[in-house]
């Protein structure tokens, strides 16, 4: 068993009010805490991982090639490996989510990646 302090977390904060925690997880799957201020939008993006994005405060807008839905707390979206998509917080408080990602990933995915 491996326990994840909050607190003690690998934090990344890619901008301002927008953090993401890596919670427990393993090469095969893995959490991620994020925060997102209000009008915010991650860029554009896609990934070999597949993607559960769950709102849990606040309301996420999970926007893709094809459609675009809204999730309110306790709603959630998968997201398929490879396919583009953005998360904004389109409401006027601070959005809090899950990500799990499988396979899972590490900050890498961010830091590494060209603009």
């Amino acid at each position: 068993m491996r326990a994840v302090a909050f607190d003690e977390a690998e934090t990344y904060e890619p901008e301002d009010g927008w953090r993401r925690v890596s919670m427990a997880g393993s090469d095969r799957l893995s959490f991620e805490w994020f925060e997102k201020p209000p009008d915010h939008s991650s860029p554009l993006h896609d990934h070999e991982n597949e993607q559960v994005c769950l709102c849990l405060e606040g309301e996420l807008t999970v926007v893709t090639d094809e459609e675009e839905v809204t999730l309110e707390p306790n709603d959630s979206v998968l997201l398929e490996a490879n396919e583009p998509h953005r998360v904004e917080n389109t409401g006027d408080e601070r959005a809090v989510g899950l990500d799990v990602f499988a396979p899972g990933r590490s900050f890498d995915f961010w830091t590494d990646r060209d603009e």
